[in-house]
Parts: C-alpha cells; sequence; structure tokens
C-alpha cells in the first residue's frame, strides 16, 4: 500500500512544483514588462541584472535617473525654494532631494528616528528612505523655515 500512495503522489508534487515556478516566472516578467516601459528596451536578463547593481550603487549610478524623480530644493542666501510645499511619496522607497546651494547647511527631517542631511555649496544629492507614513516636514533651522512637507504614503 505504502508503494502505491509513493506512484499517487509523485504526479501531485510534479504539479504542485508546476504550479509554483510557473507563478515565480509570471511575476518576474510582469516586472520586466513594467520596467521595459520605463526604459529603453534590452534583453530581460541583463535588464535585471542592471536594475540590481544600480539600486546597490544608487548614490554613483543613479544620478542620470534621478533629477526626474528628486525633489528639488534650492538655497539662496537668506531664501529657500520650495518653501514649505507638499510632496507625496511612497513609504519605504528611495527619496533623492537634490539641493543647490550657495553655502553649506543641514536639512532636519523630522522622522521617526530625526535626521540631519548635511550639504556643501554646489550641488548635492542627499538620499533618505521614510518607512512611516504621515506628514514629514524637512526644515532648515538655520532659516527657521519648513522647506517640504513629505506626505508619505
Amino acid at each position: 500500500m505504502s508503494s502505491t500512495t509513493a506512484v499517487r503522489s509523485r504526479p501531485l508534487t510534479a504539479l504542485a512544483v508546476s504550479v509554483v515556478l510557473a507563478l515565480s516566472l509570471s511575476g518576474c516578467g510582469e516586472n520586466e514588462s513594467d520596467s521595459d516601459s520605463a526604459a529603453a528596451p534590452e534583453p530581460s536578463a541583463s535588464q535585471s541584472s542592471e536594475q540590481e547593481p544600480s539600486a546597490t550603487e544608487s548614490p554613483t549610478a543613479a544620478p542620470a535617473e534621478e533629477p526626474d524623480d528628486a525633489i528639488q530644493i534650492t538655497f539662496e542666501g537668506n531664501t529657500v525654494s520650495p518653501n514649505g510645499d507638499r510632496v507625496r511619496v511612497s513609504a519605504g522607497e528611495k527619496i533623492t532631494l537634490a539641493v543647490t546651494a550657495d553655502a553649506p547647511g543641514e536639512l532636519h527631517v523630522h522622522s521617526t528616528p530625526e535626521q540631519v542631511l548635511a550639504y556643501n555649496p554646489g550641488t548635492s544629492d542627499l538620499s533618505l528612505t521614510l518607512d512611516v507614513p504621515g506628514i514629514v516636514e524637512v526644515e532648515s533651522h538655520e532659516l527657521g523655515v519648513v522647506v517640504v512637507q513629505l506626505e508619505v504614503r
């Protein structure tokens, strides 16, 4: 009786493995087609291998892509732009603040935990990730103003 049970379970096991593999591959295919619509068409194998290193090397490799998605902040003398604007961002995703400044300074991010992002004169790309939904203020304590409010969803 045990040999009959073993014979019956093999086809079921093979079927279960086939279903899991098919679902896994279809999930990968959806991600690649989403990437294809956002980027230049390339073979899927090289495309997936290019995406992983760019996420790890974001400070050096991604600046070409970030200006479109980055939040632009400009400090000139005692003024800053934007000045309290609200921007929607996704929880858990990398946020880039592209800061152009005529003097060094710091941005205080009132998140949990709080973060301080220092910048130098010229252009700086500052990155952060916010995991908790809500409104997070980014302030310049030197100027005493809220630069931007990040609406984390």
